[in-house]
């Protein structure tokens, strides 16, 4: 009797252990980044590719918080530049990074808020615990405008997204990441060149 018990104990513990580890593959990075040793899948995405470590051109730091913001919120990068993003949970509750077109993440967000517990794990995603670091390498070897944002129920909705715009170099070089000084309005243009006007009984 003892030996018929004790492996269907043992199955139903090697159940437990891994639903439990399932249950944390949306929590994914309750470890800091992705494991730098995993064998990352490469599929091409609209967005790009994952990237390798030794082909990084710059890292760039990501600040989440629970005021559902990233810092900066607005990136440029190159056309074929390999991004180390590396993010950092000043929260108290579970963020994401999710690169993607608004379309892919408009779709994605639907379904987390429909089904909350849905597990996923890519390479252009970081699952980020409160207080702790994630990473992702990524590159984009095509231009357009694409986004990122957190996923999770309720942080998307209420605005935790950013852009990234991916350029080549001679719009690179035209187009600064810092915000460009705003153009003088047509009133402002009119009202200094009616300023510009003699008015009558002005000496010339």
């Amino acid at each position: 009797m003892d030996r018929q018990i004790k492996p269907a104990a043992l199955v139903l513990g090697l159940c437990a252990l891994f639903a439990g580890n399932s249950a944390l593959a949306h929590g994914g990075m309750a470890t800091d980044a992705h494991d730098a040793d995993a064998q990352v899948v490469k599929e091409q995405k609209d967005w790009g590719i994952a990237g390798d470590r030794d082909q990084v051109d710059r890292t760039i730091e990501i600040r989440m918080n629970d005021q559902m913001r990233f810092t900066p919120d607005k990136l440029q990068v190159k056309v074929g530049e390999t991004i180390r993003f590396v993010h950092r949970n000043d929260g108290q509750m579970l963020h994401e990074f999710v690169l993607g077109t608004k379309p892919e993440l408009d779709k994605h967000a639907a379904l987390m808020v429909k089904f909350p517990g849905m597990q996923h794990d890519e390479p252009y995603m970081a699952h980020v615990a409160p207080s702790k670091n994630g990473e992702i390498i990524w590159t984009f070897n095509q231009a357009g405008e694409f986004d990122f944002a957190c996923l999770i129920a309720g942080h998307y909705q209420a605005g935790m997204v950013g852009e990234i715009s991916v350029v080549g170099d001679a719009e690179a070089d035209s187009m600064p990441i810092v915000a460009r000084e705003p153009s003088a309005s047509p009133t402002d243009s009119s009202t200094r060149a009616a300023r510009a006007q003699p008015r009558e009984g002005d000496t010339l």
